[in-house]
């Protein structure tokens, strides 16, 4: 800044600016604090704007056209596909689940993707190992059709290039290796390697009968460089025109709704454990004003001397702090700025994201805004003593008369603001809310903690141990470093029990597999001819288990009370049941794992207008209620049905069940397989897995269309994503806990010229340096015990909320890790307490007691 544009500022400000720059000792650990904070939330919200860019930008090839008209059990009418082809051009797919199975009869299930090579993919390339043109990998060869196959199939059949399985009915050759398919996120996550052959080869292997879940998706590319309100217009134009049609619409630039929403929420989870390392580093930045007040107080207590206003030494000492955290955000929001570019060549890599790394002002904008805000809640109140406390009690250091109502009063306004600037971010409301409940209950109990614990700490009857009577004293005294103490070490472990205990739940639904207490296999497309001769045979393998079969067809809600889906208000819980087909069933009797909560079941031979039962949650979701009509297209029929009762369903028993089960009538001589399950126990787990896989392959010789899903390894697949998605919120953890670390350092080191005193003071009296050691070790062990017994609390709630309501998974207590993290957190504590206190410890008597 020039001369004279620097005298021009008011006197404050310059003087304000002056004195930091000469003298910006103590803003270490406060400018650190922000910018691990500000730098992770904006990072965190630029890397989802440029996943989001990437996948609007390469919308077209991911969806594989501009538009996608999907149809499960049938495909598009030739009335319908004539006039798709008047207006573009058109790749066709057909996506459905199927057993690979070698000679010996070893089996795997695997995720088919039967594809016209002459049309895909309409844009973008498949990668192969050998490079080969696609109709040469997937033609004829002395009548055996080419496969191109996931690296994992060839794993898990021990099988390699050149060898032959059988899929379906047919014979086939495995051609090359998949190494990336340009449309592979469009098609959502499988539970099995990828299979690519063509549609020609499908229909060969006979297993596209009536009835089976085969996905029949359409994709359009319009003629001409089709602009986004020429693709919308055309969905509209085709969704006239075939009203009844019942396909799953899709637009390039909304590929995958559901993708689109995780993102949106993940997203948030990270911004949110992001913000709790913001605030876990506040302490911080309230120890740093803190200093900062205690250095400059006998310079405010000349300023007010020479004739300054209480409110002209705040505004000078406020302009100081602001202008840290102002050089502190600026640092934060560049650190931020580098993540999307940092990142974007991993996700492309490993996890073939599209990302177009990008600068999110969005993003920086509410990364400045919570760092502002955080830095107004924690330094007011230290600023404060400043403006309030007369020139006599600064220079005696003496805080009584400071009257720091005013101050409260600001800070807990930036508080109020924080939250409301959590709330109208929030992509999902119901995380929001939810993470403003934990923190502010988590935020409560830790400062009740620290009253209480001063409380008693100063009530207890005098100790004998000098040392221990030492560390009582120093937890109530005034100054204490209890309460940034309390705080920190309880805000970051009450963060890292959550996500322990979350990742315990989900590894736990593993171990009920092992144990057998939910089935071991699924098995799909089962024709309704073989059903009986299905059941004999499993109960040949199993005798002992239990065994469920049920119809099932899919089908898509279309309205609900006269309302077409599309303009239906639901909330998210009920979101998913609207997106794309879902199972549906008939029965005459109740399901297993199923209440009424509300209506009635029908009788066994019912033959009235077509009645539906429907899952208690999800009709609350989209304001549903007993005697409501629902319409839903199965099979291209649609069918309008009344709502007769309401059921409460144990999705975590892993049985059969569906949000939508219709009277027996509704659907008399459609078209249906089956669906089955198995459930036996086993002396071992080696003994579960010999069964298992004598199971699998027995089924893939004797009933080759019939698909075998482990359910083990869905869920060890499901454990595998979430431990990605885990991974990425440790790390967000792990900020939280340098930023905690940093807090801790910062409260040691306001605190050191208290324990000087002391400490000088206890030498000349004869104390050693491993007494005072002993002495201070026994103060932050107490407090970190005391703080470790309220995140166990609070931790443990948060993990049972979010386990047991938002994941529907068997809340699991971990004493292990529990004890782990809590002495872990014990030992960085005192750890970090002595180090911060060395310089203390080491000083001699002498020279400080002369400057006394």
């Amino acid at each position: 800044m020039r001369a004279s544009g620097f005298r021009s500022l008011p006197f404050g400000l310059r003087f304000a600016l002056r004195d930091l720059l000469g003298d910006p000792r103590g803003f270490g650990i406060f400018i650190a604090c922000i910018v691990i904070g500000v730098g992770a939330i904006s990072g965190v919200s630029g890397l989802s704007r440029s996943l989001a860019q990437g996948l609007a930008r390469e919308g077209r090839t991911i969806l594989g056209g501009d538009v996608s008209f999907s149809l499960v059990a049938r495909e598009p009418s030739p009335e319908q596909r004539a006039y798709f082809a008047a207006r573009g051009r058109l790749s066709e797919i057909s996506l459905m689940r199927a057993m690979a199975r070698r000679d010996d009869g070893e089996a795997a299930m695997v995720e088919i993707k039967a594809i016209d090579p002459a049309s895909y993919p309409a844009f973008g390339a498949v990668e192969t190992e050998p490079a080969l043109p696609l109709a040469e990998a997937l033609a004829e060869r002395d009548g055996v059709a080419g496969i191109i196959v996931d690296p994992m199939l060839l794993a898990r059949l021990d099988a390699r290039l050149g060898d032959t399985l059988m899929i379906g009915n047919s014979r086939v050759q495995l051609r090359a290796k998949l190494v990336s398919e340009p449309d592979k996120l469009a098609g959502g996550v499988g539970l099995g390697p990828r299979v690519l052959m063509s549609r020609r080869a499908l229909v060969d292997a006979g297993l596209v009968t009536a009835g089976s879940v085969v996905r029949n998706v359409t994709r359009v590319t319009l003629i001409g460089n089709a602009s986004d309100e020429a693709v919308k217009a055309f969905r509209t134009e085709v969704e006239t025109a075939f009203p009844q049609a019942g396909w799953e619409t899709r637009t390039r630039d909304a590929v995958s709704p559901q993708f689109t929403r995780n993102l949106e929420r993940f997203t948030q989870l990270l911004t949110l454990v992001a913000l709790t390392a913001l605030v876990a580093g506040g302490a911080g930045v309230a120890n740093a004003v803190h200093g900062f007040v205690e250095r400059k107080r006998t310079q405010f207590a000349v300023l007010k001397a020479l004739g300054a206003t209480g409110s002209r030494v705040f505004a000078i000492a406020l302009a100081q702090v602001l202008a840290a955290a102002s050089f502190a955000i600026v640092l934060g929001l560049a650190v931020g700025a580098l993540i999307p570019w940092a990142a974007s060549e991993g996700l492309r890599q490993v996890a073939e994201l599209p990302v177009s790394a990008a600068l999110d002002a969005r993003g920086a904008a509410f990364g400045a805004l919570y760092g502002l805000l955080v830095t107004l809640i924690f330094s007011l109140v230290p600023l404060g003593r400043a403006h309030e406390i007369p020139v006599a009690a600064l220079l005696r250091d003496d805080p009584r008369g400071a009257k720091l109502t005013r101050y409260r009063v600001g800070a807990w306004a930036a508080g109020v603001a924080l939250t409301a600037l959590v709330i109208l971010s929030a992509s999902d409301l119901k995380l929001g809310v939810f993470y403003l409940g934990a923190a502010i209950i988590a935020f409560g109990l830790l400062r009740g903690a620290t009253w209480l614990t001063m409380r008693i700490a100063r009530a207890l009857p005098r100790p004998r141990d000098a040392r221990l009577r030492l560390a009582l004293a120093n937890i109530w005294r005034p100054k204490s470093l209890t309460p940034a103490l309390i705080v920190s070490i309880g805000l970051t472990q009450t963060l890292l029990i959550a996500l322990a205990l979350v990742e315990g739940a989900i590894h736990n639904e593993l171990a009920r597999a092992d144990a057998g207490e939910i089935p071991n296999f699924f098995f799909i497309d089962a024709p309704k001819a073989q059903a009986a001769e299905f059941r004999a045979f499993l109960a040949e393998q199993a005798p002992a288990a239990h065994i469920a079969h049920v119809p099932m067809m899919r089908g898509r809600i279309v309205a609900v009370k006269g309302v077409p889906v599309e303009k239906l208000a639901v909330n998210d819980e009920a979101k998913w049941a609207l997106e794309g087909d879902r199972g549906v069933t008939f029965s005459a009797m109740l399901p297993e794992n199923s209440q009424i909560v509300a209506g009635e079941w029908w009788p066994t031979d019912y033959a009235g207008p077509p009645l539906v039962s429907l899952e208690a949650k999800i009709a609350e979701g989209m304001g549903l209620g007993i005697g409501d009509d629902i319409k839903v297209n199965v099979l291209g029929r649609e069918t309008i049905a009344k709502v007769a009762s309401l059921r409460k369903v144990d999705w975590r028993s892993y049985g059969i069940n569906f949000v939508m089960v219709f009277s027996p009538n509704v659907f008399a001589g459609a078209p249906y397989t089956e669906l089955f399950t198995i459930a036996y126990g086993a002396p071992s787990i080696a003994a579960r897995d010999a069964m298992d896989a004598k199971i699998a392959r027995e089924t893939a010789k004797r009933f080759p269309m019939i698909v075998s899903v482990r359910v083990k390894e869905a869920i060890a697949a499901i454990d595998k994503i979430a431990g990605q998605l885990a991974l990425a919120a440790r790390a967000a953890a792990g900020l939280a806990i340098v930023t905690a670390i940093l807090a801790l350092s910062s409260a040691v080191a306001s605190g050191q010229r208290a324990r000087l005193h002391d400490a000088v003071v206890l030498k000349t009296l004869g104390a050693t340096r491993g007494w005072l050691a002993a002495a201070y070790g026994l103060e932050f062990g107490l407090v970190g015990i005391v703080a470790s017994f309220i995140a166990l609390a609070a931790g443990a709630a948060a993990a049972y909320v979010m386990t047991t309501f938002l994941m529907k998974f068997d809340f699991v207590f971990l004493p292990g890790t529990i004890a782990l993290t809590t002495a872990a957190t014990l030992a960085v504590t005192i750890g970090l307490g002595l180090a911060g206190t060395w310089r203390v410890l080491s000083r001699r008597p002498g020279p400080e007691l002369r400057e006394l």
